[in-house]
């Protein structure tokens, strides 16, 4: 891990704020996977945008406007964002939205470790799968596929399906930051120090 977590004691006033609300929402939303140190301390790619909370601030104010503004199904959001977990290898991505489908949706481990493995399961719905292959058409570069955009708005509507390439953007965004500073999977953080245990 490349940016040490920051126990609250050690926060600096500009911090302060984003940190709690920061620990305000992801407490309130993610209850299936850790999100925090003993002490406080928030991990994932909470911390990396903690650490320059200038540009950070803006980071958890797109990820409150997706959770907020959500128009298509909760079970094929995380098909998307598994999808694109997998294509990034981000661990964290795919250890916290895996726990959350599996809890949520009765994803089974076959489906999970298909999707983690970058393929697409064959017992996806035609919802969930449309959000694989648009999440696996922009994380492989160029222009999103006419047909597949199609089918996007056919299923989900103009609205869903630009919910659809935000939500593959910003998680686009958090597979880099988690891969960007080496941020692991929570099991493999020290509660104390932050170290890989």
């Amino acid at each position: 891990m490349r940016l040490p977590p920051i126990a609250p004691a050690d926060l600096s006033p500009l911090q302060r704020p984003l940190y709690d609300d920061m620990r305000s929402g992801v407490s309130a939303k993610y209850d299936l996977f850790t999100t925090t140190r003993t002490d406080g301390a928030l991990l994932g790619p909470w911390n990396a945008w903690l650490h320059q909370p200038e540009v950070g601030a803006a980071f958890w104010t797109v990820t409150q406007a997706m959770t907020a503004f959500k128009i298509l199904p909760d079970a094929v959001r995380q098909v998307a964002i598994l999808a694109v977990g997998a294509r990034f290898g981000a661990a964290y991505e795919i250890h916290a939205h895996g726990a959350v489908a599996q809890a949520r949706h009765a994803m089974s481990d076959q489906r999970l470790s298909t999707l983690a493995a970058g393929e697409r399961p064959p017992d996806l719905t035609d919802e969930e799968a449309t959000a694989f292959d648009v999440a696996r058409a922009l994380t492989g570069g160029g222009i999103l596929p006419e047909p597949t955009y199609r089918r996007a708005v056919a299923l989900f509507g103009q609205a869903g399906a630009n919910e659809l390439i935000y939500l593959v953007g910003h998680y686009c965004f958090v597979s880099v930051t988690l891969n960007g500073f080496a941020i692991p999977v929570p099991e493999e953080v020290s509660a104390d120090t932050g170290e890989r245990a």
